[in-house]
């Protein structure tokens, strides 16, 4: 399978090296297309083909991903449009916001079966939350393919369009939250008296660790924490000092936040 990378910023460079560390595909077979040669020169290293010319990229690949500014995507659609083959290739495209109904306009007859998808940072080490729609007469064989590509960088759930807004703040925009926790306690590690590389290495291990427990056990977090608060002990009495300053209630509002 030839894969084409249109867009070789932060999301689609990290998706670049997710796909090269999968070693599912021959480097070569992946063809990175970004108009910075200094941005190519990266992929360069990584042994991928590169081009400035999206139109090329997209002409010789089985899966065409774009993933640009939102303003962008419009504009590299229809730069790319006349080398699209509708009926042996798949288009998947990777902006927050950018409906299907407007690509499949944009492109008309020379849209191919269509995807949205959301990935998160975490994809260049194979550790993505991944949101994938399938949009218009995609085939379930088409699905499955395209979903493939997305496992092998992490975890992909097959979700509609009305839920990808909040895919995306739940967990593109999350790995965020979870790393200001991460800073936020790991400043509260220095005031406990640990160097800050030690509380930061100390704090991501327990974040680390918490994931683990709840993917092998399925325990609700809640019963979770049931385990480690002893009645009048330290871990109840910090719990609910952080629910006092609002804890639970900032996490949630500032998911909802990321709708608006």
């Amino acid at each position: 399978m030839k894969i084409a990378m249109i867009g070789a910023g932060a999301m689609g460079g990290a998706t670049v090296e997710g796909l090269v560390k999968t070693s599912l595909y021959k480097n070569e077979d992946i063809t990175v297309s970004d108009p910075s040669e200094a941005v190519l020169d990266k992929f360069v290293k990584l042994g991928v083909s590169v081009t400035t010319d999206n139109g090329a990229a997209a002409a010789g690949a089985d899966v065409v991903m774009v993933c640009v500014k939102p303003w962008l995507v419009e504009r590299v659609l229809n730069g790319i449009k006349s080398e699209l083959k509708p009926n042996s290739q798949m288009l998947v495209v990777i902006a927050a916001g950018v409906k299907s109904e407007s690509v499949q306009a944009w492109l008309g007859e020379q849209c191919p079966p269509l995807f949205l998808c959301i990935p998160n940072i975490a994809i260049a080490q194979l550790a993505s939350m991944t949101f994938l729609v399938p949009c218009g007469a995609v085939v379930q064989q088409q699905t499955e393919q395209v979903k493939g590509i997305f496992d092998a960088m992490g975890e992909t759930l097959i979700t509609d369009e009305q839920h990808l807004a909040s895919g995306t703040t739940l967990a593109s925009c999350g790995i965020a939250y979870a790393m200001r926790y991460i800073r936020a306690a790991a400043e509260g590690g220095v005031e406990l008296g640990f160097k800050a590389d030690d509380a930061k290495r100390i704090v991501m291990q327990t974040m680390k660790g918490a994931v683990e427990l709840l993917g092998a056990t399925g325990l609700h977090p809640e019963a979770a924490i049931d385990l480690v608060t002893t009645p009048g002990g330290v871990t109840i009495k910090g719990l609910n000092e952080m629910e006092h300053a609002g804890f639970t209630s900032a996490v949630i509002r500032g998911l909802k936040a990321g709708l608006k």
